[in-house]
């Protein structure tokens, strides 16, 4: 499997381990509250902490990782992964390094380096737009 390939699996598992981390919270917090799992906030203001944490982490994912796969899908069908292989896997590292520090801490540092980590994500799609459409 070429790096553009791993990438896209990559991003995609993320997104359901996210996913299934914060349905096991919710069953948890379900459980353990004897809240009706109907009843839960979208937006995890009903839970403190790690669970908001986790909440907006999982959704900053489904913001991101379509576009991220679209482009590397892009990529392979039209013949370009020479762009994307080199760097592909950055950006897995960085998506998994940004909920990783969301998940962990909303400090003003945490809050740095997350944002620093999506401007990692965000300059390597434009390195690779601007590739695909100019060279």
């Amino acid at each position: 499997m070429s790096p553009t390939q791993t990438a896209i699996v990559a991003l995609i598992s993320w997104y359901v381990a996210v996913l299934l981390l914060l349905a096991l919270f919710r069953v948890y917090t379900s459980a353990a509250s004897r809240k009706p799992a109907n009843t839960f906030a979208p937006d995890g203001s009903d839970v403190p902490g790690f669970g908001q944490r986790l909440t907006r982490a999982h959704a900053n994912c489904y913001e991101n990782i379509p576009l991220f796969v679209a482009l590397l899908l892009f990529a392979e069908v039209s013949g370009n992964t020479a762009i994307t292989d080199p760097t592909a896997m950055w950006l897995v590292y960085a998506r998994i390094a940004q909920s990783l520090v969301h998940i962990a801490s909303v400090s003003v540092t945490a809050v740095l380096v997350r944002f620093l980590l999506f401007v990692v994500q965000v300059g390597l799609v434009i390195c690779w737009i601007t590739q695909i459409l100019w060279f």
